[in-house]
């Protein structure tokens, strides 16, 4: 039987060019990893840690303080929690139409078809963890208008093939490539702008509000019948210490650990491994396991495991 696959917070390789605004100020010292599936990096750049289909994808941003990610958009899931730092979401076609401050531990499922952004207002390097539903990711990232005429200014342009060109680098469209259309108008009407109650209310949940929830079992947190209820073709679930077993389990297709608080021990038939916070591990299909802490103190881990629904819009009430 295949052993887990961990990749450890320390050895991630970041893409610093991996989308549009890469050169673009205030935007061009993010980095972005790609972890489990190829994410939607439009970069050649990028370094895929783990390729086995899941089902969903895992990557993770980290930037510096007052570092920010352009508007865009998705057509499946895309959750964050944070890892390291202080961070602020917004949304809408202009980023106005609301905003949410995030600490470590808190996540967000942010409701597919809107554009939204987000920006560290840390005082340090601060870290957050994504997934994304699809094995695709949903097959792209859709840019607000203006962070394409914008990067454009910085010598990016992105292709209808969704592949980036960077005329720094001396590079340039092929003949057969188009530059991508900016949404019309009469398309960005398809991009609601919704109110804070809308997007707070059913997408965000906080992490000492979690963790009471899990003093005892595992809680649900994103899930048909979670804490957020969402059906995006994955689940997410929070373990503390005290909801967690020593007593082996196995799933029917491979499962996702990411440590958030603490060090865990994770044994497995044949092995063990010790992990701490920004880890991601894999845990293949039938493979019996277990995952507890291994030191004194507080400790939690998102556990992430994909449905049988597909991936798509949101299943917003």
């Amino acid at each position: 039987m295949t052993a887990p696959i961990i990749v450890r917070y320390g050895e991630l390789q970041p893409c610093k060019t991996a989308f549009i605004d890469a050169h673009t100020p205030g935007s061009n010292q993010k980095e972005n990893f790609t972890i489990i599936g190829g994410g939607v990096s439009e970069s050649a750049d990028q370094h895929v840690h783990i390729t086995t289909p899941h089902g969903f994808n895992i990557g993770a941003a980290g930037q510096p303080p007052k570092c920010r990610n352009s508007l865009h958009s998705h057509r499946t899931a895309e959750v964050f929690f944070v890892l390291k730092g202080r961070w602020r979401f917004f949304w809408g076609r202009r980023g106005d139409a609301g905003e949410v401050v995030l600490e470590e531990g808190d996540i967000i499922d942010i409701p597919t078809g809107i554009f939204r952004g987000f920006e560290n207002i840390g005082t340090d390097y601060g870290m957050i963890m994504a997934v994304l539903g699809g094995d695709d990711a949903g097959g792209g990232v859709i840019w607000a208008p203006q962070v394409i005429e914008d990067a454009a200014d910085h010598g990016l342009v992105l292709g209808d093939n969704g592949k980036l060109y960077d005329s720094k680098k001396g590079q340039s469209l092929p003949e057969d490539v188009k530059p991508m259309p900016l949404l019309t108008e009469e398309e960005l009407k398809d991009y609601p702008e919704l109110t804070p109650d809308r997007v707070i209310g059913w997408g965000v949940r906080r992490y000492w509000d979690m963790v009471a929830l899990a003093g005892k079992t595992p809680v649900t947190v994103i899930g048909e019948t979670g804490m957020i209820r969402d059906k995006p073709g994955f689940e997410v679930s929070l373990l503390t210490r005290g909801s967690a077993t020593e007593e082996p389990h196995e799933h029917d297709r491979p499962s996702v650990l990411m440590p958030l608080r603490g060090h865990w021990r994770l044994t497995w038939d044949g092995g063990e491994a010790f992990l701490a916070p920004g880890d991601t591990v894999s845990v293949p299909a039938g493979l019996r396991h277990a995952a507890v802490p291994s030191m004194e103190g507080e400790a939690a881990l998102y556990h992430v495991i994909a449905t049988d629904d597909p991936a798509g819009p949101s299943w917003l009430d």
